[in-house]
C-alpha cells in the first residue's frame, strides 16, 4: 500500500508535523454527528469562514466541494489549524484530483455518481470513502468496491425517505448517507427511514449567514439539525423490536 502523508499544524507552534490517518475513528465519527455538512460557495474564504463556523457549532466534520475556487488549498489550510477537524473533499470525480486532495489532507473522499477508480484509489490508499449512488445496482457496485458508506444522490427528487427506506429494506447492512435535499422538514424522516447520517449544503450553511458572516445564525441551525438527529435516532431505537 502506497503511504499518503497528511502534514497537520498545531495551533501552538508552526513546525508541521505527520499526522497518521485512523479511518476508523473517522467512519466513527460521522456514526456519531450524523451529519456531513458541504461547503459549495464561490470563494476561498467564504469556505474558510463557513468551515470554522461548523467546527464552532459542535459538528467537527465537513465536506469542500471541488466547485469551491481553491478547494484545494482550503482543504489544505483546514487540515493545517486543526487535526481534530475532520475535512473531506466533495465532488471529487477522478483520480487525479483523489490525490491532489488526500496530499493536501483530506480525510474523505465523495463524489455524487460512482467512480470506481476513484473508490479503488481510496481503498488501496485507506481513505474513507463515500461515493454517491442512487439506483440499486449502483450501491451494490459501490459497496463491494470497498465503499465506507454511500451516499444516495439526489434523494429529494427520488421519492425522498421513502426511497431511503425501499433501499434500506435491501441493504440493510449498507450504511446509507441521504443527501440532495434534506432540509429541516425532512431531516428527521430521513434518519427514520434508516439513514447512517445527512449530507447538508445550503439548509445548514446559509449563504446569507456566510454573506453576513453570521455564526450565531450557522450555530442554531447546527444546533436544530444536531437535535434533530439525536431524537430521531432515539424515536427509531424504540420503533426496532425487542
Amino acid at each position: 500500500m502506497e503511504t499518503i502523508e497528511v502534514i497537520t499544524r498545531s495551533h501552538t507552534r508552526d513546525t508541521p508535523t505527520v499526522q497518521s490517518i485512523n479511518k476508523e475513528t473517522i467512519r466513527a465519527r460521522i456514526e456519531e454527528i450524523g451529519i456531513i455538512p458541504s461547503i459549495r460557495l464561490s470563494s476561498a474564504p467564504d469556505a474558510l469562514f463557513a468551515a470554522e463556523a461548523i467546527s464552532d457549532s459542535g459538528i467537527p466534520i465537513v465536506e469542500v466541494t471541488m466547485t469551491v475556487p481553491g478547494a484545494v488549498d482550503v482543504i489544505e489550510e483546514l487540515a493545517r489549524s486543526d487535526a481534530h477537524f475532520i475535512v473531506g473533499a466533495g465532488t471529487v470525480f477522478d483520480v487525479d484530483m483523489a490525490r491532489r486532495c488526500v496530499s493536501a489532507g483530506a480525510k474523505f473522499l465523495t463524489s455524487p455518481g460512482l467512480d470506481l477508480e476513484t473508490v479503488d484509489f481510496a481503498v488501496k490508499h485507506d481513505v474513507l470513502v463515500l461515493p454517491g449512488a442512487l439506483t440499486p445496482t449502483e450501491v451494490t457496485a459501490a459497496w463491494k468496491a470497498g465503499a465506507d458508506f454511500v451516499k444516495v444522490f439526489p434523494c429529494s427528487q427520488v421519492g425522498g425517505a421513502a426511497y431511503i427506506r425501499a433501499i434500506k429494506s435491501s441493504f440493510s447492512k449498507v450504511p446509507l448517507i441521504a443527501s440532495g435535499g434534506v432540509d429541516q422538514r425532512t431531516a428527521a424522516d430521513f434518519i427514520l427511514a434508516g439513514a447512517a447520517a445527512l449530507g447538508i449544503g445550503r439548509d445548514l450553511i446559509h449563504p446569507d449567514a456566510i454573506e453576513r458572516r453570521q455564526r450565531d445564525w450557522i450555530r442554531e441551525l447546527a444546533r436544530r439539525f444536531l437535535h434533530i438527529v439525536q431524537e430521531s435516532r432515539a424515536q427509531r431505537r424504540a420503533q426496532e423490536p425487542h
